[in-house]
């Protein structure tokens, strides 16, 4: 297959680590790239969790990520899902999910991502998210707009949420929270939404608020390199992201609701009822 290079995006003179991370998205989403077209074995995590899983591109294109960021900035912290376990508090930190949507990955689905947030004192500086199979490519720097490929983003202009489509995710529990996610959607659907999406990748989903596609995306289980860089990206693009109980966003696990901002509190009105 081709070689994938980063894109030549202008930048700036406060955005290096953009730079940075092209790059590393770049070398990270050809490995995964390769091993898509190749074929690779997957595996679980644990046996408490069956359906969470991980492969070989997962633990390759973090190694790969990681060794070039340290490349430019070796006193940095690295987080990464899999192996890389930095101290997320450091004053500069890099928080990578090397292949977010792995189960679409290993069911052949070409909806997953390489993506790549940097903070300096626990805020978002710049974020990367990259479709290596579709050539998608989303960044963003604080305060400079956020960006698919070339095109400048926007959130829906959407008031209603009767005027929307709204994305979600399901974390791997299959007990209460699947349960509580389920009520929620049915409220959605009350509410009158177009219709309701799972697509299996965070990061990009909250892309698609950042591209106008959804009006609001939520899950109540997420870790720091589900969106770390999409969220970012979506409050560049005019959006909102907080917890679902309405809160800033802290660096561990927590529940998540984007939206553009316009619907933000009635979609926290249906997730906040049902959080569980």
């Amino acid at each position: 297959m081709t070689s994938i290079a980063p894109p030549n995006v202008p930048l700036s003179e406060n955005s290096p680590p953009l730079k940075v991370a092209l790059e590393a998205a770049a070398a990270g989403g050809q490995i995964v790239a390769d091993y898509y077209h190749q074929g690779v074995q997957v595996w679980s995590k644990s046996e408490q969790e069956p359906q969470n899983l991980v492969s070989r591109a997962d633990l390759e294109s973090e190694q790969k990520v990681a060794e070039i960021i340290r490349g430019y900035y070796p006193d940095h912290q690295i987080v990464g899902e899999e192996q890389a376990k930095g101290s997320i508090d450091a004053e500069h930190v890099w928080i990578i999910d090397p292949l977010d949507g792995t189960n679409n990955f290993a069911h052949r689905i070409p909806q997953f991502a390489v993506s790549i947030g940097y903070y300096q004192s626990g805020k978002a500086q710049c974020g990367v998210v990259f479709n290596p199979i579709r050539g998608d490519w989303y960044w963003s720097v604080r305060g400079q707009g956020a960006y698919h490929n070339h095109r400048r983003l926007s959130v829906s202009a959407a008031q209603q949420l009767s005027e929307t489509l709204v994305g979600v995710g399901f974390y791997y529990d299959r007990g209460v929270m699947m349960e509580a996610t389920l009520r929620a959607l049915h409220d959605f659907f009350k509410a009158g939404v177009h219709g309701t999406r799972r697509f299996g990748a965070a990061s990009l989903d909250l892309c698609m608020v950042a591209d106008g596609m959804l009006g609001a995306f939520f899950e109540y289980h997420l870790s720091p390199w589900d969106f770390a860089a999409g969220g970012l990206i979506v409050e560049e693009a005019g959006g909102k992201i907080t917890t679902a109980r309405g809160d800033p966003l802290p660096l561990q696990v927590t529940s998540v609701l984007a939206s553009n901002n316009h619907i933000h509190t009635q979609a926290l009105a249906i997730v906040n009822k049902h959080h569980p």
